[in-house]
Order: structure tokens, then C-alpha cells, then sequence
């Protein structure tokens, strides 16, 4: 309690106050206070105030999706339920036991955990932002290094073979629609007939955040889909619908099971929509695409994003050597 009431007062002077005063304030109080026994009288008003709201509400204006609002406010009422204090009074130690804990409780990997840690650190660098506490308690908790894995893509071989042995025309247009684009498969299952600029060969997508951008696509893609289009008789005006009547909106899951089910037929093992788009921006990349176009085209708001998509093939590593270290 003693040094809950220290930690309010500096957080209170801390307008008003340099680095310096407030650690001379600090040491005065903790001398002044260390013979008494301080005990409350009551839940102070500032502890009623919801914390996580109004930090879910800053992100909400600054235009984070709902889908990861949700996912914020999970991630921190979990983290203060198990720890049992209100916000303000939560220390580093406490954060590095709770996620210490949750690892070893949830088998969860080292992914997970700093994605853990990048929301509570968003969180509690909000509160110091906005002055609700003298200084965020995730500061000395540092990025969890995670091993890097070279994620796969679909080599030439295997796009052909998917292309080749596709059964309906709604399943090679969907796979070409990935290849040439790049585009998300959430964003696929949003388009409408209407979208498809077949002339320009390109379409507007809405990307994460309600981003619109424009994305192309090839002279195969376009006779696909058009393939496709010209044998439908149903009025939805979803670009992609079911096979089965009463033909409606494809939406994300369908997609994936239908390509898994075409990579299980074929013997091509991990077949998923966003391998498509991992294995254009290497193809890209390999080509000699610039990096700023290339984030421009998948919609990556940070460039980082973008390289951890582009994975050099190992085999230009070995050209590149020969050429240049011989």
C-alpha cells in the first residue's frame, strides 16, 4: 500500500516535474514514509476509470479494424484478471511472471508471446502518453526473439499442375486470381462483379483498416475469369459463389477447403490462399521488383512486412556468390 500511494504521487507530479525532481520526489517519500504503516480507506475514483475502453477507443479513431480491437481488449482483461491489480499499479515483474506463466500454462510459442507483449506495450505506452501512469511498466521487457522460419511457396511446377487439374472454372479462376495478384483471400471474397476492370486488367480491393488499393492481374487470369463469369446463371453479384444453388457469396473457409482438398488430390502438401500471395512477392522480389512497389501492390502499411513475405531463393544465393565472391 506504501508503495502504491509513492507511485500515485509521482504520477500526479510528473506534469509538473522533471526526470530529476521526480527521483529526488521519490527518494524523499520513500525515507519520509519508511517507519509508517499506511493502510486505505477505499477505492480511489481514478481506479474506476476504464482504462481499456478508452485505450480501445484511441484505436478505434486511429482506424484499427474491429477484429483487433476485439483481440486487444481480450489480451489485456485476461492479463488483469490474472494478475489481480488495476492497471496503474501494475508492475515489469508482474508482466514477466504473466507471460512466463501463460507460456508454460497454453504450450503457446514465442510468436504468440510477442504478440502478447506488442499489445501491452501499445496499451501501457498509451497510459504514459495520456499521463495515467508515471511510466510504462512493458519498457524493460524487450522483443521475444523468435527463430526464423523460411515459409514455402508454390514453385512453377505446382501452380501448372493445380492450373491443369482444376475441375471447374470458378476454381482455376480463383487460383489465378491469387497467382497474379497477390491479393488476400479476404479480400477476394469481398469483390463483386462490378470490381473487375477487365480492360485496365485490374480491380479496387478493401485490405486491412479499410485500406482500398488497386491490384492487377495477367491476360490468363482475365480469360479465366471471364470463362467463368459467362457460365454462371444466378444473379448474386459476388465475383465468387458456391457451386451448389442457391449460389452464394464464397466466403473465406470455403476457399480454403477447396484448395486443400485440390493440393490433398494432387499430392501438394500445405495448399492455402495466403501461399499464394507469399509466393508472388518472392517471385517479385526475384525479378527485381522494387520493394516500395512490391508493398504498394500487397497492401503492407509497414516495409518490414513486406520483406518477411519476400523470401530469396536460396538458389540465386548460390548464382549471386558465384558471380560476385566467385
Amino acid at each position: 500500500m506504501k508503495q502504491k500511494l509513492i507511485s500515485d504521487i509521482e504520477s500526479q507530479m510528473q506534469k509538473v516535474l522533471d526526470n530529476s525532481q521526480l527521483e529526488e520526489l521519490h527518494r524523499v517519500l520513500a525515507y519520509c514514509t519508511h517507519d509508517y504503516v499506511i493502510t486505505s480507506s477505499g477505492q480511489s475514483v481514478e481506479e474506476d476509470i476504464d482504462f481499456i475502453s478508452m485505450f480501445l477507443a484511441a484505436k478505434r479513431i486511429e482506424g484499427r479494424s474491429e477484429k483487433s480491437l476485439k483481440y486487444y481488449q481480450s489480451t489485456i482483461e485476461k492479463l488483469v484478471d490474472k494478475i489481480g491489480k488495476t492497471v496503474k499499479h501494475i508492475t515489469t515483474d508482474d508482466l514477466r511472471v504473466y507471460l512466463a506463466d501463460y507460456q508454460r500454462d497454453n504450450n503457446s510459442s514465442k510468436v504468440t508471446i510477442d504478440n502478447i507483449r506488442r499489445i501491452l506495450s501499445s496499451f501501457f505506452g498509451w497510459l504514459e502518453d495520456e499521463d495515467y501512469i508515471l511510466k510504462s511498466p512493458v519498457r524493460r521487457i524487450h522483443k521475444v526473439k523468435t527463430g526464423k522460419l523460411i515459409k514455402e511457396t508454390y514453385t512453377d511446377e505446382q501452380l501448372e499442375l493445380m492450373r491443369d487439374n482444376c475441375t471447374e472454372l470458378r476454381d482455376l479462376a480463383i487460383i489465378d486470381i491469387l497467382a497474379s495478384t497477390g491479393m488476400r483471400v479476404g479480400e477476394m471474397v469481398l469483390l463483386n462483379k462490378e470490381d473487375i476492370n477487365f480492360e485496365e486488367r485490374e480491380c479496387i480491393v478493401f485490405g486491412k483498416g479499410d485500406k482500398e488499393r488497386v491490384v492487377y492481374f495477367d491476360a490468363r487470369t482475365k480469360m479465366h475469369l471471364q470463362n467463368y463469369l459467362n457460365s454462371r446463371d444466378d444473379n448474386n453479384k459476388a465475383l465468387f459463389v458456391s457451386l451448389a444453388s442457391p449460389h452464394q457469396r464464397l466466403n473465406i473457409g470455403g476457399v480454403e477447403v477447396r484448395l486443400r482438398n485440390i493440393g490433398k488430390t494432387l499430392g501438394i502438401e500445405k495448399v492455402h490462399p495466403h501461399k499464394f500471395r507469399r509466393t508472388l512477392a518472392t517471385m517479385a522480389i526475384d525479378k527485381g521488383m522494387p520493394i516500395e512497389q512490391l508493398q504498394q501492390l500487397l497492401g503492407h502499411q509497414r516495409i518490414d512486412t513486406t520483406l518477411q513475405y519476400a523470401m530469396v531463393k536460396q538458389s540465386n544465393v548460390k548464382i549471386a556468390h558465384r558471380k560476385y565472391i566467385g
